[in-house]
């Protein structure tokens, strides 16, 4: 596939813009880039973005970083996958070295306390509509391995305080396993895998 290096600068400022304005974490992030990627600008399908979401919640690091590099490798290749990193971690950066240097100031502020805690709700509010739109999109599929496996896995988590990291690995595996058969089963019945 050919990658569209004119798309740079969209990507990088939209990046940015997103990381900038983000509080809550990395799936308040992945809401407002399936919004940006998927809606607004159609650089991605819905369920290339969902492939991205499950991706970067499974692999090491920060989830808007690990989604910057996909989206960026997506649009432009390793040239769009290090823009999309810069435009990702550089507003945290900024942001972050600014409070450090009014540390105390911004602590003993009553204003700045009542405002993060107002934000928790809108941010409390958008991993809401992640969830439903991830559960949706597993709902939509029809296959009864991957609901029962979300059921399973948010019984597993929520009620039995099992790790989120052993959720992964066993529906990877089980992933991996179903694949298996659907190769199987195409290649027994003679079709194209």
């Amino acid at each position: 596939m050919k990658k569209d290096y004119s798309k740079l600068w969209v990507l990088f400022k939209s990046m940015f813009v997103l990381s900038a304005c983000t509080f809550g974490g990395g799936f308040v992030i992945v809401s407002l880039m399936k919004k940006k990627y998927v809606e607004e600008l159609q650089w991605l399908e819905e369920d290339e973005m969902l492939d991205v979401t499950a991706i970067t919640q499974s692999a090491p690091g920060p989830l808007p970083v690990n989604a910057s590099v996909i989206i960026g490798y997506r649009i432009a290749g390793v040239v769009g996958s290090l823009t999309a990193i810069f435009g990702t971690i550089l507003p945290p950066m900024i942001i972050i070295s600014i409070i450090s240097i009014f540390y105390n100031q911004f602590r003993a502020n009553p204003y700045i306390s009542i405002a993060l805690q107002v934000m928790r709700a809108g941010v409390a509010a958008v991993i809401f509509d992640v969830v439903i739109n991830l559960a949706g999109n597993v709902w939509k599929t029809r296959r009864l391995l991957y609901i029962v496996m979300m059921v399973i896995a948010f019984v597993a988590t929520y009620l039995l305080d099992v790790s989120a990291m052993i959720i992964i690995l066993t529906c990877l595996a089980i992933g991996i396993i179903d694949l298996v058969v659907q190769i199987w089963r195409t290649k027994k019945s003679g079709g194209v895998v």
